[in-house]
């Protein structure tokens, strides 16, 4: 090979290269070579020249193969060389943790609490809020609702049909009404939850079926033949067969015939809907415009945004409105499914995934503060190497590489807590949260875990290695690595400032919700769950056509129950408090006029005599139904408080007429208050209380049995608990009609816990991660003061030495200790100040900013920072003097 001159050796010793300079030079010597040859065989110089080239081809062809083969070669060695330095690094990191088996221990548990943590949060953040909907292009499928007072609400059928008309917004556009269905099974039927949907339902999620297909325009029409797509679940409880489509089975005594099947995990609604058949809307369904019943969801046009589409759809909305203003009231809103799915849990999640981020920052700090300890006991070695040439870049990354490769283990650490995490935070979570029992560790979520180390590292070891890196080499060599200067001092007290900055935000969120949940536990639902259970009884409308023989199973059902042994009363509903079922109405009070603004919307509850004892909701004025609220009386309802309250502010409501549910502007069919019930919580405790009022079951309308698609709860109450009431209500079912299946039984007991679930999970949860802080802060705090000790042995020596007393050195350790514990505080209180007024939804009975709450915290985290400062502190006094100064 050539000598390629200075210039080449300088690139090489500098650790660069010119490739294309170096391929020349080659290319060169070797022409150079064989032209040499060629002269001293006889050729002229030129023509020999000439010749070397033609033997060569191409020259750029070669130049060019050349370099890419020599630029190959390069990057292989230049790989080859980083990943021998980098082993090396990691061996030697190794055995500089393995040497420090107390920091390993203590720095991985940390960071493995902090990964861990973050991790499993953001596992149920991933599946909940990020993971995309199973549909083609899900940000384009949104759901369009109703709009009145502030409430989204169904649409009705009216609406929906001149919709698909007048809209030009959405490409496709489908409804459905959730439904349930008695299934006849061998041992005894199911109820099983399903869809009545239009023609179009499928087609706005664009899945096709895993087996068989989706009913045709034909099939959607009224009385056509009666047909059913299974999910994939109901599919498999059927034993799983592949030829079912084609085949019958028995829904609400009729046969429907399979004629599909979806593929796993479809469930548009997040509602477990099992089956879906063709709604077939009548020509009279077709032209009501006052029933609200339907969900619809549509897929917006290319090129048309959802602001697009609101703008349209209150337009045509504001038309429906002139052409039936008595029933058509309300506006239009278009908003994206996925939103609406999910709801506020988005929130939530990422409220909770910014605390448990708390957590880990403040295990970033615990370790920093281990480094930066670690470093000053490591400075002669540090300084030695850097006597020896090792530059500071290369010590910064043998210490960033000590950093990565305790990440790399509190990682690991961290993916083994996370795996039981998530396990207890699915098991534990209140239900209702969408999508939150598919969480699992997947790829995505370990990707994160191994950023989240890689994060850390940086985040902890940065700091220690540039401080390491930065000291005086001949000093250091001089005092043999002793001392640590007051600068480094700053930083580990700016680390511990920080950690309690982040601990009293955490306590005093977690202080909030504790408060919050104390509130909870002390507000009246209103009605009185001890012994009651309710259960849900739904007629199939084949079998139970006539709205008369509906009355009179339901009442033969009450009385069967009210005469089992232990049951003491019992009646029926239409939506029990903390149940399922009910709708809601536009009341109008006499003498209003018929105008948006005049109505107030309530919930409705069709209901018998006895409910009102049953369920221990008091009557504050006025009566309760009996025997003379029957078919053909004078009409009458009773009212809760807040209902009157809105319509009748400061007047008796009792003898008030009302209008709703029926009739017509010619023939209102008034109704007479005769009396005013207690307001319920009927959404649980963490609900506010909504207007709602009460119509016997004897004087609804006959098309009330089709709101309530003939289902209705029955509610018992008894002595003997709930397992002998329900069996009242099972037995009572059974001897009425052995076909129909009682479902959703409930202790309201249990209902009323199940309310306040998810302000206890969010309570449990917060805490726990505040104590966690707590307990990490402390010691944090506990490391500084103690490696304060240390450091300045010599300084208590000489101050004992020269008559200061045990009393004077340990106030001046607490006080220096104190500072930044006590600075820390006041930064966490301004920081709680203002990220818990994102906690706002989530409280009740407490405001964001309780100074109570904020006074215990301060006080709390004090108290531990002064014991976490007292015992170093207190070991500093026992120090001998002259053993001190003998040290120094």
């Amino acid at each position: 090979m050539p000598d390629r001159g200075p210039d080449s050796r300088r690139r090489a010793f500098l650790g660069r290269s010119d490739i294309d300079g170096e391929v020349r030079e080659e290319l060169e010597f070797h022409l150079a070579m064989v032209t040499d040859e060629l002269v001293a065989g006889g050729w002229d110089a030129a023509a020999a020249r000439a010749e070397a080239e033609r033997r060569f081809g191409n020259l750029g062809t070669v130049h060019a193969t050349c370099r890419t083969l020599s630029l190959e070669r390069e990057h292989a060695m230049r790989r080859a060389q980083y990943l021998d330095a980098l082993g090396q690094d990691v061996r030697y990191a190794l055995r500089q943790l393995v040497r420090a088996p107390a920091l390993t221990l203590v720095a991985v548990v940390t960071l493995g609490i902090g990964i861990g943590a973050t991790t499993a949060i953001f596992s149920g953040v991933w599946s909940v809020v990020l993971r995309p909907f199973p549909w083609p292009e899900p940000d384009r499928v949104v759901m369009v609702a109703e709009r009145s007072q502030g409430q989204d609400a169904n649409v009705s059928v009216g609406n929906f049909v001149d919709w698909q008309v007048q809209s030009t917004a959405f490409a496709v556009m489908g409804a459905m009404r959730f439904s349930s269905f008695n299934l006849a099974a061998a041992d005894a039927p199911e109820r099983v939850i399903g869809g009545r949907v239009s023609d179009d339902f499928f087609a706005v999620f664009g899945i096709a079926p895993a087996l068989g297909r989706v009913p045709t325009v034909d099939e959607q029409q009224p009385g056509g033949p009666l047909v059913v797509v299974l999910s994939d679940g109901l599919w498999r409880r059927l034993g799983a067969d592949a030829t079912l489509p084609g085949r019958d089975i028995r829904l609400n005594d009729r046969p429907y015939t399979v004629i599909g099947v979806m593929p796993s995990g479809f469930d548009p609604t997040l509602s477990g809907e099992e089956l879906w058949v063709p709604i077939a809307f009548t020509p009279a369904q077709r032209a009501q415009h006052d029933e609200h019943y339907l969900f619809v969801a549509a897929r917006l046009t290319p090129g048309v945004s959802v602001a697009d589409a609101n703008a349209e759809m209150n337009a045509i909305q504001r038309r429906l409105g002139e052409q039936f203003p008595l029933v058509n009231n309300s506006e239009a809103r278009v908003v994206s499914l996925a939103s609406i799915l999910i709801g506020n849990t988005r929130e939530q999640l990422f409220f909770v995934l910014g605390a448990v981020g708390l957590v880990l920052l403040i295990a970033c700090g615990n370790v920093a503060n281990l480094l930066l300890a670690r470093g000053a006991a490591r400075a002669h070695e540090i300084a030695l190497r850097g006597a020896l040439g090792a530059g500071r870049g290369r010590v910064i990354r043998q210490l960033l590489t000590e950093s990565a490769v305790l990440g790399v283990m509190g990682a690991g650490l961290g993916v083994l807590l996370a795996g039981i995490s998530v396990k207890v935070l699915v098991a534990t979570a209140p239900t209702g949260i969408p999508r939150l029992g598919e969480t699992r560790l997947d790829g995505v979520v370990l990707a994160f875990a191994v950023a989240l180390a890689l994060a850390s590292s940086l985040l902890f070891g940065i700091l220690p290695a540039l401080r390491a890196a930065r000291g005086d080499l001949q000093s250091t060599l001089r005092m043999g690595g002793r001392g640590s200067g007051s600068a480094r001092d700053r930083v580990r007290s700016a680390l511990v400032l920080g950690e309690v900055a982040l601990a009293v935000t955490l306590l005093v969120g977690a202080g909030l919700l504790v408060r919050s949940a104390l509130y909870l536990g002390k507000v009246r639902p209103g009605f009185d769950p001890e012994g009651v259970v309710t259960a849900r009884v739904s007629l199939p409308a084949e079998r139970y056509a006539d709205p008369a023989q509906v009355r009179r199973t339901f009442t033969d059902l009450v009385r069967l129950v009210r005469e089992s042994p232990g049951v003491g009363a019992a009646s029926i509903v239409s939506q029990a408090p903390l149940g399922g079922g009910g709708g809601d109405n536009g009341l109008l009070a006499e003498g209003k006029a018929a105008v948006r603004e005049n109505f107030v919307i309530a919930r409705l509850r069709i209901t018998a005599p006895g409910y009102f004892e049953t369920v221990g909701i008091p009557v504050l004025r006025g009566r309760v139904f009996d025997e003379r609220d029957r078919a053909g009386a004078d009409r009458v309802m009773i009212v809760s408080q807040e209902l009157a309250n809105r319509m009748w502010p400061g007047e008796d409501p009792i003898g008030k007429r009302v209008s709703c549910c029926e009739g017509a502007p010619d023939d209102p069919r008034w109704k007479t208050v005769v009396g005013m019930a207690g307001d319920v919580r009927s959404r649980g405790p963490m609900v506010a209380v909504a207007p709602e009022f009460y119509l016997p079951v004897d004087q609804v309308p006959a098309e009330a049995w089709t709101w309530v698609q003939r289902t209705m709860t029955l509610v018992a109450r008894g002595d003997g608990g709930g397992a002998a009431v329900s069996g009242a209500l099972r037995a009572a079912v059974r001897a009425v009609d052995p076909a129909v299946p009682l479902f959703q039984v409930t202790d309201m007991r249990d209902a009323l816990r199940a309310s306040t679930a998810p302000a206890r999970f969010n309570t449990v949860l917060l805490t726990a991660l505040g104590l966690i802080g707590l307990v990490l802060a402390a010691v944090g705090i506990y490391g500084v003061v103690a490696y304060f000790v240390t450091t300045r042995t010599h300084e208590i020596g000489v101050r004992m030495a020269l008559g200061a007393a045990r009393q004077d050195v340990l106030r001046l350790m607490a006080w220096q200790g104190m500072r930044p514990v006590v600075a820390g505080t006041l930064l966490g209180v301004g920081a709680a100040l203002a990220l818990t007024r994102l906690l706002g939804g989530a409280l009740y009975g407490v405001r964001p900013t309780d100074p109570l709450t904020f006074l215990v915290v301060v006080v709390l985290l004090l108290g531990v920072g002064l014991a976490a400062i007292v015992i170093p502190a207190r070991r500093a006094t026992r120090v001998d003097p002259m053993r001190a100064l003998d040290a120094a």
